[in-house]
């Protein structure tokens, strides 16, 4: 098991094999978790963002029979009509 040594700042260099294999560069965050008498690294990955325009139409709802048009959904319109609170 490698050993760092903690410099004069406080500071610790990970060893490149390491880095290299948790694919760690400049500016990389690691979480520190104290425990009883132990200090662990968590290195923390970033949520990548992601365009809603690219996730369109990925879920496609069944058909629940009729197409429902936006005046279903007005409650004046449903009160003019008399239907209001049968759907």
């Amino acid at each position: 098991m490698p050993t760092v040594v903690v410099s004069s700042k406080g500071q610790i260099v990970l060893p490149a094999a390491i880095r290299r294999r948790l694919g760690l560069a400049a500016g990389a965050r690691v979480e520190l978790v104290e425990g009883a008498g132990e200090l662990r690294l968590r290195v923390v990955r970033p949520v990548p963002s992601t365009d809603v325009a690219a996730v369109a139409g990925m879920l496609k709802a069944p058909s629940r029979g009729k197409p429902r048009r936006l005046e279903d959904f007005d409650p004046a319109a449903l009160v003019a009509r008399g239907t209001a609170g049968l759907r």
